[in-house]
């Protein structure tokens, strides 16, 4: 899994590759906690996104509530059939929108 950030003036753009699985869903938790500190918004980009995981869900729930408790919001853009369906499916789709 590659993460690249982007600081936008809106918030922050995550570019995500590869697989959202447990042996990376802390490295992702640990990037994305250190934007919430930040105070802004952040958007995941699941363009080159193969595989999401139920231990990469809990990570992104774990930001999401860090970033509604400091008044800031998470979203997903570009998710695939597959990602959408696991959002849809383990209801992730009504956590964080997608765009």
């Amino acid at each position: 899994m590659e993460i690249n950030i982007k600081e936008k003036t809106e918030g922050f753009l995550v570019e995500l590759s590869g697989r959202l699985d447990s042996s990376t869903s802390g490295a992702l938790e640990t990037k994305l906690t250190g934007l919430v500190n930040k105070k802004k918004n952040v958007v995941l980009d699941f363009k080159r996104v193969e595989y999401v995981s139920s231990a990469a869900l809990r990570a992104l729930l774990t930001i999401q509530k860090s970033l509604k408790a400091s008044n800031n919001a998470l979203s997903a853009i570009n998710a695939n059939e597959v990602v959408k369906e696991v959002f849809d499916i383990t209801g992730f789709s009504s956590i964080i929108e997608i765009k």
